[in-house]
């Protein structure tokens, strides 16, 4: 009797998990990934900055169990996305054939079309975390578990940002070649914090892309429990987003947050309880940033002073009010130093045998307030470093010597107005993404072709700082069109449900909705769609949201607001 106890109970647990292995897998994918350090195992293509990490080793795992679960028919392998998905895989394979054949931006040798090969398998490797999860999402509770798990994961990377601000936690960037080979760093006092990510941008752009959704949850939630986790969760990163000092993803969380308390302020029933509600719920989140900036973000003020820099007659109403600015930036200090005694927050010493990195653009340690910057120099560069260039001379016995000398730095007219930064995107990368949809307007110049001087160039890293340019340039008007079309489609899914009655329905899609128009913000300065851990996340989390709002409408499952 006993024993046929035991076996009724084996059973049971391996029925449930051959009922939610995908479900516990594509969870655990969608926090273990953020989390995770981008420590390479090992190279594909000698040489190159993109390389095999165990995420990917996860996903070839994550890929051979669904196509197990689709042929044993334990889950669907349809979406709402499914055509389009298809169509742009399509489209990708015909430009690599088009780049290869036709224009011949991508020469015809194996490593050069391998390098264009891995980029077009990456994204649909991004994609699949889309397609698993949505397979995955078979009833409301499982929906609210993976939100439990992006709430959890937004903690622990933040809690990680402290640990690398103050007691120099290990940093992996994947900023240089070098350092993308897994170098344990620590950051410098004025160095950005990018907490488990490969850099302080890509780092923004998650929080663009979850932070619209704890606060939809925080706003609709009726539990006060889950109100005030949602609420904590989100400011902690609102916090760590102030000290990543990241521009374009803070501007474009502040435009998603603008369309959560739009939609969370329609859902009243007059006009009048709409508009209190929109300023309400304004001023606080205005007041915790401002707040969160006065104490912490003293980087990121100068980020955004930089923009203005260009502008004399917006930089006079900064000089007037620079005086009261210094008055409250004291306070502030003081104000953070005893929070900082408060939490038992020491200053600490390197760890041994580490590298120390600085990823800012502040002034060097030299310069005193005082220092005017030079005008010939752009407004974000501060040390004058020549230029290496070699020299050739020829000798009286025919010889040539070639010597080495340092060379003035000359900048372009866009450096000195804008800043080089954005003087890079202006004279060089945009323009060599128009070029490469000039070269095949329908199918673009293929995948990784857009920073080559020549054809057989190789490159060591891929960049346009611009996702929508890069597109267009890699793929063309037809790739351009499917690829965001999917985004598009996703939104316009979302759109549908943000007044639903069901709270999880609404939260899931106002997040979504205002998270993407975010991230799409942010990507007309970064290539954050190219990113590893922000488009893994940003996919698997269209999968929660349209596999949520899919799942069909059980009076005993779902939170309606009519119950207070």
């Amino acid at each position: 009797m006993l024993k046929k106890k035991n076996l009724s109970f084996w059973q049971k647990i391996i029925n449930w998990a051959d009922n939610n292995l995908m479900f516990v897998f594509s969870t655990f994918l969608l926090t273990f990934i953020p989390l995770y350090p981008k420590i390479p195992l090992f190279d594909v293509i000698p040489g190159y900055i993109v390389r095999v990490r165990f995420e990917d080793m996860l996903m070839i795992l994550a890929g051979i169990i669904w196509v197990t679960q689709v042929f044993r028919k334990k889950i669907t392998w349809k979406s709402p996305l499914f055509k389009l998905l298809g169509t742009y895989a399509g489209i990708g394979f015909l430009s690599l054939l088009s780049a290869v054949l036709i224009t011949q931006t991508i020469p015809a040798e194996l490593i050069h079309v391998g390098k264009s090969v891995l980029h077009y398998l990456r994204y649909l490797e991004y994609f699949f975390l889309f397609i698993i999860m949505y397979a995955s999402i078979e009833t409301p509770k499982q929906a609210k578990t993976v939100v439990w798990s992006l709430v959890f994961t937004v903690f622990i990377v933040s809690f990680y940002g402290i640990g690398q601000k103050y007691w120099y936690w290990p940093v992996y960037s994947t900023m240089n070649r070098e350092f993308s080979k897994g170098v344990r760093l620590y950051l410098t006092e004025h160095a950005r914090v990018q907490s488990t990510f490969g850099g302080h941008y890509d780092l923004g752009a998650y929080l663009v892309v979850v932070l619209p959704i704890l606060l939809s949850f925080a706003f609709l939630s009726k539990k006060k429990w889950e109100k005030r986790i949602f609420q904590f969760v989100h400011a902690f990163g609102l916090w760590l987003l102030i000290m990543s000092a990241s521009r374009a993803p803070f501007a474009a969380y502040g435009l998603a947050v603008f369309f959560v308390l739009l939609f969370v302020a329609w859902q009243e029933k007059t006009w009048l309880k709409k508009l209190w509600s929109f300023i309400k719920k304004s001023f606080a989140i205005g007041s915790l940033t401002l707040s969160l900036m006065l104490v912490f973000g003293s980087d990121m003020s100068e980020r955004f002073l930089q923009v203005i820099e260009g502008y004399p007659q917006v930089m006079a109403y900064y000089d007037q009010g620079k005086k009261t600015f210094d008055e409250l930036n004291a306070e502030r200090k003081k104000t953070r130093d005893r929070f900082y005694d408060w939490l038992g927050i020491i200053e600490l010493g390197p760890p041994e045998n580490s590298i120390g990195f600085d990823n800012s653009d502040d002034l060097a340690p030299v310069l005193t307030a005082t220092d005017q910057q030079p005008v010939t120099r752009p407004s974000d560069v501060y040390k004058d470093i020549p230029d290496i260039v070699e020299v050739k001379t020829q000798n009286s016995d025919g010889t040539t010597t070639t010597t080495t000398v340092e060379k003035e730095r000359t900048w372009s007219a866009n450096a000195l107005k804008y800043g080089l930064s954005m003087a890079i995107r202006l004279d060089t990368l945009w323009p060599n993404a128009i070029k490469g949809f000039m070269r095949n307007p329908l199918l673009g110049s293929g995948y990784a072709t857009l920073n080559k001087e020549t054809v057989i160039q190789f490159t060591e890293a891929e960049s346009t700082d611009n996702n929508f340019l890069r597109v267009l340039g890699e793929t063309g008007l037809l790739g351009f069109l499917a690829f965001f079309g999917i985004i598009i489609l996703a939104m316009k899914v979302a759109l549908k449900h943000i007044f639903d009655q069901d709270i999880l329905n609404s939260a899931l899609a106002i997040g979504l909705f205002a998270g993407s128009i975010g991230l799409m913000a942010n990507a007309s300065y970064i290539d954050v769609y190219a990113a590893s851990k922000v488009a893994f996340s940003y996919w698997g989390v269209v999968g929660l949201v349209l596999a949520t709002l899919s799942l069909p409408k059980d009076k005993k499952t779902i939170l309606n607001r009519k119950k207070k």
